[in-house]
């Protein structure tokens, strides 16, 4: 295979070449790139609008690109500017983005038959998330099936409930589209006039299947496949434990911060009774978590909110998952970190475990590369982009963290910023670490460290 040194296990297999050539990182970069060329070909066509007329290519681009790193964000409405064909296209590039290409590719070298070699399984590990190459492939096999198992089983409730409003085939239809879109966390619709699911805000079948489709879908393969297997609480392992518990608590939390602070504001949850507070509450609370859709006028919640709704966009999903942001693992390691600290402990301990140093190294470096991306992005939109501050900020969070979410300005960016904007959701779908990685050289192994010496911090 042409490996160069390196072992093929935990975090240094980034920087084996592969044939010489390229590394699992690089690999996984430009399969995305070329996923995101063909769609945004694909969308460019005549064929694709539902006016026959081709979709400028900076669109096209901004779409294809929202479409693979499974974001959401639109310069045109889905739903009434792309025909048929445009939303199948969409569809399908959001199925494979969130699955990931390389999972696709099993899929399909499973049904010819094809064995996984070496090779494609690093890449495998790499595009999972996983510290191992071991199981990668039933892992894979597990997400193929868990996937099209929740889809298929979501799509026909949805397509039930949707057909008493848009008729039985264009109900189902939509319902297929929306229950992908949700466990992908994509967060795109068809609803029309960018409303995504404000007219359902207090509809009991839509609310739950979207939400159930959205926690699965951000909780991670790995967890899932934990769960289903083992299904003891005590038999999990270290991360679905950080997973799980990070999880409900930012839910909950989340849930009563948006009703506290929206109960009485006109725009937002006012209006509602009080079932539909909490529901609107509780689905305003988990859709920052990359999902991308929303029940209220984002536009319309206090500065508050919006700034909370900015630290769970920041924070996103989990590892191995269809969503984004710096992941649950990696704040819950830091919340662990600090409260060693503050204890005067050495070790961070979660869960009556210890984590290894490196761990906590990465936590560290993946949230200070993350915010200073965000960092610089909101600052080259702040000058070239014609909004308030909090307006730029949130978009630029709602994009590293592939949400979706959006107060009004993804419409309005000039082209410089649809550009910079579809760069954020590419960096943010891969995550920080893994771009850098990929256009990094080769990791040098130290054959001597410096002599150590302390500074003063904080």
């Amino acid at each position: 295979m042409g490996f160069l040194a390196g072992k093929s296990t935990g975090p240094t297999f980034k920087n084996i070449y592969i044939s010489g050539k390229l590394t699992p990182a690089q690999t996984l970069v430009l399969g995305f790139v070329v996923l995101i060329l063909v769609g945004t070909i694909l969308l460019s066509l005549p064929v694709s609008s539902s006016s026959g007329e081709p979709t400028d290519f900076i669109d096209a681009l901004f779409t294809a690109t929202s479409a693979v790193c499974v974001t959401g964000l639109v310069v045109v409405d889905t739903g009434t500017h792309y025909s048929l064909f445009g939303q199948l296209v969409i569809l399908l590039l959001i199925q494979i983005g969130g699955l990931g290409f390389m999972t696709m590719g099993t899929l399909f070298a499973l049904i010819l038959g094809k064995r996984i070699h070496l090779k494609e399984r690093l890449i495998m590990q790499e595009a999972l998330n996983q510290l191992t190459m071991e199981g990668v492939v039933r892992l894979a096999k597990s997400v193929l099936s868990i996937t099209f198992l929740i889809e298929g089983i979501a799509a026909l409730v949805l397509g039930a409930r949707l057909s008493a409003d848009y008729g039985l085939a264009r109900g189902f239809y939509y319902g297929l589209f929306h229950a992908v879109s949700a466990f992908n966390n994509a967060g795109f619709d068809l609803f029309g006039d960018f409303r995504s699911l404000t007219h359902y805000v207090s509809d009991p079948v839509v609310i739950i299947v979207v939400s159930v489709l959205i926690i699965l879908g951000g909780l991670g393969f790995s967890v899932i496949v934990d769960i289903y297997t083992k299904r003891n609480w005590r038999k999990f392992s270290l991360h679905t434990k950080i997973v799980l518990s990070t999880t409900a608590i930012l839910l909950v939390a989340g849930m009563v911060a948006v009703l506290l602070l929206e109960y009485n504001n006109k725009n937002t949850l006012a209006p509602l009774g009080f079932t539909a507070k909490l529901t609107a509450s509780w689905f305003q609370s988990m859709t920052p978590r990359t999902a991308g859709f929303n029940t209220i006028d984002i536009g319309g919640l206090r500065n508050a909110t919006l700034f909370l709704v900015i630290v769970f966009m920041f924070i996103g999903a989990s590892p191995g998952s269809t969503g984004g942001g710096i992941k649950t693992s990696t704040f819950g390691t830091l919340i662990a970190a600090v409260w060693a600290m503050i204890r005067g402990k050495e070790d961070v301990e979660l869960f009556e475990r210890r984590l290894p140093k490196e761990i906590v190294y990465r936590a560290l470096t993946i949230t200070a590369v993350s915010t200073g991306f965000v960092v610089l992005v909101t600052m080259l939109l702040s000058i070239t982009e014609n909004a308030e501050f909090l307006t730029v900020f949130f978009e630029t969070t709602s994009a590293f963290g592939t949400v979706g979410l959006s107060m009004g300005l993804t419409t309005k960016l000039t082209v410089f910023g649809k550009i910079v904007i579809s760069l954020t959701m590419f960096a943010g779908r891969l995550g920080p670490l893994t771009v850098a990685f990929a256009v990094a050289q080769k990791q040098q192994k130290a054959i001597y460290r410096l002599a150590e010496e302390k500074i003063m911090v904080g």
